[in-house]
């Protein structure tokens, strides 16, 4: 079996694309796996460091605050789509996949387009519950697409819609650490409340600064947290920390590997809404607050959170509101054990297991036939 697989841009593409991949290998372990991503962006990188071969395309994405700079950089998109399709028309004659799974990012538009047009089988992973337009475009010439969420034939052929899930990192799925592991782990007290906030693998600005800007609040309320910066601002969150001597309250980290070890330390999670964070979370049970970002295609994150906040699963918390309301709403949580259960009970029920062993076996249904 030869398979390409195409998307990135972010860890909530990467690590499903990976998931999947890891999978396939598990059941067929002579596959060939191949990864398209985009150059310059970090699945360059964590491809490569989990044992796999990628190339990457001169693709990018549309740039949504209308400056100058990114004025000209859209002018340029054409032309990188164009000459992203034709490389990867290259790679794919080269190659000669079975078949040709995309998982959502800047490199999966050119690859899956030039795949159906080239003749070859593809299938879509839409992680979100609201189908963004470039999904919704590649959908028509798909086999089939696997969705996270019900009610996605509003968006795509009701009979080529699979219902598998989104694929998490095998640690997570897995994970049986225990609250006082991942205490350790990160050199936490068990005994007192931890907070995890979390902006994606990238981090997130609003949630940055709205912990920045209150850190004395964490040894006011005896409040531990867990903070994963992301790589523009951990230098300066570690030497604010520093100056307050706040070191045994706040754990700066610009990166958490072992997530499954975090989550069994929080009490209660401060998240993007992105919709691998929310297929996590719902696997760990935590109590949630989430903060969509507002930098999104269609403001596909509050359409995520929202899929929680109905079911009682989540609460939600608006950007823009994010610095005044964020804090004070994780302990009124972190205070109501009571709150706490219910929310946990909520969205553990709407974990979905075993998502990329589904992907895999709508996979072999299109190839191993």
């Amino acid at each position: 079996m030869k398979v390409i697989i195409s998307g990135g841009g972010s860890g909530g593409h990467i690590f499903p694309a990976l998931a999947i991949a890891n999978a396939i290998m598990h059941r067929h372990p002579d596959a060939q796996i191949l990864f398209v991503g985009a150059e310059g962006r970090m699945e360059m990188e964590k491809v490569p460091a989990a044992g796999y071969t990628i190339v990457g395309l001169p693709i990018a994405g549309l740039q949504r605050q209308l400056t100058l700079a990114n004025i000209f950089k859209n002018l340029q998109l054409p032309y990188k789509v164009w000459l992203s399709r034709r490389k990867v028309a290259g790679i794919i004659r080269r190659f000669e996949p079975d078949i040709v799974v995309g998982v959502g990012g800047f490199a999966s538009e050119p690859t899956l387009a030039m795949a159906a047009r080239m003749g070859y089988t593809t299938l879509l992973q839409e992680q979100n519950s609201y189908a963004g337009l470039t999904n919704r475009t590649l959908a028509r010439s798909a086999a089939t697409i696997c969705v996270a969420y019900q009610g996605m034939e509003r968006f795509f052929p009701a009979n080529k819609i699979v219902l598998t899930g989104n694929p998490v990192r095998a640690d997570i799925e897995q994970a049986s650490a225990t609250h006082p592991e991942g205490c350790q782990a990160f050199d936490l007290d068990a005994s007192k409340p931890v907070m995890l906030t979390v902006g994606g693998s990238l981090g997130a600005r609003s949630i940055n600064l709205m912990v920045l800007q209150n850190l004395s609040f964490f040894k006011e309320n005896d409040i531990q947290i867990l903070w994963q910066t992301g790589r523009w601002m951990y230098d300066q969150a570690c030497e604010a920390v520093a100056a307050a001597h706040l070191e045994q309250w706040v754990k700066v980290h610009q990166f958490i590997s072992r997530m499954d070890l975090a989550y069994a330390a929080a009490d209660v999670v401060v998240s993007r809404a992105g919709a691998i964070a929310i297929s996590e979370l719902c696997l760990v049970a935590k109590p949630t607050i989430l903060i969509p970002s507002p930098n999104v295609a269609e403001d596909h994150q509050t359409k995520n959170a929202m899929a929680l906040v109905d079911k009682g699963a989540a609460l939600l918390v608006p950007d823009t509101q994010c610095a005044e309301r964020g804090l004070p709403l994780a302990l009124q949580l972190l205070r109501n054990p009571q709150q706490c259960h219910s929310m946990s009970q909520a969205i553990g029920a709407l974990a979905v297991r075993h998502a990329a062993d589904k992907i895999v076996d709508q996979i072999d249904k299109l190839v191993l036939v």
